[in-house]
């Protein structure tokens, strides 16, 4: 009959490189069949436990064969590994290895987890064993809730969750009292006499005599076998058919993963605070930096709208092969409206004047230009209204006046509409007065001005005025600016056959103080992007300690059956969960602080798009630097990550 268990000349050495070489088993031969009740006996640093070790595929041999149920071990993967130990063993271990952070019910149910047992089934299937063992009432508590007897017994529950063929109990009543230790030598006695096979390692000689065969090892050989023995049943051999391998599904493993990370979260409350202040402080920063770069983009637009986003001067000149300055016709700006990018041309002439109210008299700019002013600099008026076209046609005479020349001219008058301003030597009614609008990048103070309609301007107060001193020219949007530009120098190129007019293009200075702002803002965004990444490497430090701290967490795992693609996904997870916790809490403050920026009448303007961006940069976070320790803790061979602390 073929063994279930065959070793065959099994050596372990450890160390080599720069650190001594220690060979701890010599050899080993040792078959054992199905159903047995085995007991390995030996003093401390016998090799006892690291042959058991090697039965359950925790480790593998330097040398020598291990066959299961007829199939070389050696040719198994670390997953395939994995799922024998799932599937064919049971682990009870001297210091119970259990989970400190997980319920009896929940440490029980673990090897199910990763046989990817479905939710309800593993919970019924682990109260039913505590149930069996006499934990009924006990299966919500923490280990540290339980006695050592208690313990023990959750053990050997978890040990029977997957079936439990093999059980391997190393040391199983050495930290128990008398009295426990009987009661869980009964226990495997019980599963020996149901066809379990049980490999006991044991000191305790007394202990070992209970089992139905007994082998002594010393310093790595084995010295005496009392010889296979006969069961009376066994239990059947798990399939080693790799197609029938497997583990958890994605849905539970992750369910598994975000329910222990947040379980270690709330364990490790302040290291987690400090840890999510990084993501937070990153991810608010980054959503408050680009929203005031946006709020003074805006700001700008609208402050600097009115002086020429798609505003062109055009005025005459002499030209580069000499002659006579260039003259701008009514039927050239006539063309030029024409032009497809061209929206509105207003000729304006304007001059320094002697204005008159009353004895308040002052010499300022008045502004001959079309009624299409207002739309053209986007400036309101604030009382009264602005001349109309049919007004500029007829040559009426009406004022509209700006914010400042108001207060001059009529100080302490609430409502001016239906006075008179004497302009030179034309009366002019006002009609209106301007908003504030300040001056602009050239000195010139609109507010100091007053407007009255071009043809008006021409015939009674400009009359000497052969062409306009310049035209205005609005474009259709501010991305044509430099097309439009070149298509109205060549066509009045093409009119006059010599290039004698000059065009002065605000956008392009408006264009670049944006464009600094932008870079201003785009800086701070990088200042603020690299608080995410000082709060990525946070991430990866604590990950890192994490995995110290949960060594022997991850080697329980693996010996219940965990792949090493379970372990990566659980800690990369909890890494995960940190950064998208600190991610929302990140969100939430900005836009918090971005509210309250807006009560101090400070520009904000909230992008949904940066709002996800900087989210998701959260999230990245997370993966990119808990990627390492997660990888890493997936790399723990599992007997140094059990003998871990």
């Amino acid at each position: 009959m073929t063994p279930l268990i065959e070793l065959r000349g099994i050596r372990k050495r450890y160390g080599g490189g720069d650190r001594p070489l220690v060979e701890v088993l010599h050899g080993i031969d040792l078959r054992i069949h199905s159903g047995e009740f085995v007991a390995i006996v030996g003093a401390s640093g016998s090799g006892k436990s690291t042959l058991m070790n090697l039965i359950g595929c925790l480790d593998r041999p330097s040398e020598g064969s291990y066959r299961f149920a007829g199939q070389d071990v050696a040719d198994f993967d670390a997953d395939r590994l994995a799922w024998l130990r799932r599937e064919a063993f049971g682990f009870v271990f001297q210091g119970y290895h259990l989970i400190a952070t997980e319920s009896a019910r929940e440490n029980v149910e673990i090897p199910a987890l990763y046989a990817g047992v479905p939710e309800t089934e593993r919970r019924h299937r682990a109260t039913a064993l505590l149930d069996r063992l006499g934990l009924a009432s006990r299966q919500d508590n923490r280990p540290n809730q339980l006695s050592g007897g208690q313990q023990q017994r959750v053990s050997i529950a978890r040990a029977l969750m997957n079936g439990g063929r093999i059980i391997l109990a190393d040391e199983p009543t050495g930290a128990l009292d008398s009295h426990s230790g009987a009661e869980v030598m009964l226990l495997l006695r019980e599963l020996a006499a149901a066809g379990h096979t049980v490999i006991l390692i044991t000191h305790d000689r007394d202990v070992a005599a209970q089992a139905e065969r007994v082998i002594e090892i010393h310093d790595g050989n084995i010295t005496r076998d009392s010889g296979p023995s006969t069961p009376s049943t066994a239990l059947p051999l798990p399939t080693l058919d790799p197609l029938e391998q497997r583990g958890a599904s994605l849905r539970d493993d992750l369910a598994e993963a975000m329910r222990t990370a947040w379980r270690a979260m709330r364990v490790n409350r302040g290291r987690t605070g400090l840890t999510l202040l990084g993501i937070v402080i990153g991810v608010a920063s980054v959503i408050l930096m680009l929203a005031i770069g946006e709020g003074a983009r805006q700001r700008v637009i609208d402050q600097m709208g009115s002086m020429g986003t798609t505003i062109m001067y055009l005025g005459s000149k002499v030209p580069k092969t000499g002659g006579p300055v260039g003259m701008i016709s009514d039927d050239d700006l006539d063309a030029v409206r024409a032009l497809p990018d061209i929206r509105r041309v207003m000729p304006v002439i304007g001059d320094p004047i002697l204005v008159r109210h009353g004895n308040v008299e002052r010499t300022i700019y008045v502004f001959a230009g079309g009624e299409e002013m207002t739309d053209i600099f986007r400036w309101p008026v604030a009382r009264g209204r602005f001349f109309t076209g049919r007004e500029n046609d007829e040559l009426a005479p009406v004022v509209v006046v700006g914010n400042k020349a108001y207060q001059q001219f009529f100080p302490g008058v609430a409502d001016p509409i239906g006075r008179h301003l004497l302009i030179g030597n034309a009366p002019f009614e006002v009609i209106g007065v301007m908003s504030s609008r300040g001056s602009d990048g050239w000195g010139q103070n609109y507010d100091d001005m007053v407007f009255i309609p071009y043809r008006a301007g021409r015939a009674r107060v400009y009359r000497t005025q052969t062409q306009p001193d310049y035209s205005v020219i609005d474009v259709v949007s501010a991305d044509v600016v430099d097309e439009a530009e070149a298509a109205v120098g060549t066509l009045l190129s093409e009119r006059h056959g010599r290039e004698d007019v000059a065009i002065g293009n605000a956008a392009a200075r408006i264009k670049a103080e944006m464009q600094t702002r932008e870079a201003m803002t785009m800086m701070l965004s990088l200042i603020a992007a690299v608080s995410l990444v000082v709060g990525g490497i946070g991430v990866m430090n604590v990950m890192l300690m994490t995995v110290r701290e949960r060594t022997r967490e991850i080697g329980i795992r693996m010996a219940t059956g965990a792949r090493q693609r379970d372990i990566q996904r659980q800690f990369l997870s909890e890494a995960v969960l940190i950064a998208l916790t600190g991610g929302l809490i990140g969100v939430g403050s900005g836009l918090a602080i971005g509210f309250a920026l807006l009560l101090w009448e400070i520009p904000v303007v909230f992008s949904l798009t940066a709002i996800l961006g900087a989210f998701g940069c959260a999230i990245a976070t997370g993966l990119v630097f808990g990627w390492l320790p997660a990888r890493q803790a997936s790399r723990l061979d599992p007997v140094r990550a059990l003998s871990g602390e």
